[in-house]
């Protein structure tokens, strides 16, 4: 069904950023990322912006000046639209393509040869194995019994703790000022 002319349809772009705009930070050069952070392609060069750590296309891989595209920061549709500082970065491509495929293929070879470790469960020792044992026999009136055993010497802690010491002055330094301290806003 062809569209009425009162219906809105988005306008034909360009297919690759031709803005001019450069970011005055230094170049991201390729050659000191891992070979899993970026992708060399040429139908979807691209890598992992260092600022925001999402996946960002670089622009004219084929040609003199290669650069990060202006992206946002955040899930699109979800978080607002705010500028990377990373935009229009300049990008220096100083690996080959050939070198970064087999750098990528031999680290899914190593990764793919290596092997689960099996987790062994600890021996109990002899006290271990009693406390467990205790514990698994234990009773609610058991438990409560040992509290209420405790509680004397909970309060007796308490009491200390609250204790205050004779005299305003610990035994060394200065007094403690005993008024609380209120500083006045000079008047304008």
């Amino acid at each position: 069904m062809p569209a009425s002319p009162l219906e809105r349809t988005a306008r034909p772009r360009r297919s690759r950023t031709r803005s001019r705009n450069i970011n005055p930070r230094p170049a991201l050069v390729i050659s000191t990322f891992k070979p899993h952070q970026y992708d060399l392609r040429p139908a979807c060069a691209s890598l992992i912006c260092p600022d925001c750590k999402t996946w960002v296309p670089i622009t004219g891989i084929q040609a003199k000046k290669q650069k990060l595209v202006p992206h946002d920061t955040g899930r699109a549709g979800k978080d607002p639209a705010v500028r990377c500082r990373g935009s229009n970065r300049l990008v220096t491509v100083d690996v080959a393509f050939e070198k970064w495929q087999e750098s990528l293929e031999d680290g899914g070879a190593e990764t793919a040869s290596r092997q689960a470790t099996v987790v062994l469960p600890k021996a109990f020792s002899l006290q271990t194995d009693r406390t467990l044992r205790a514990r698994a026999e234990r009773t609610l009136a058991g438990r409560l019994a040992d509290w209420d055993a405790v509680l004397p010497r909970v309060a007796d802690a308490d009491k200390n703790r609250r204790a205050v010491p004779a005299g305003d002055r610990p035994t060394e330094g200065p007094a403690v000022p005993l008024t609380t301290l209120h500083p006045k806003r000079p008047t304008r």
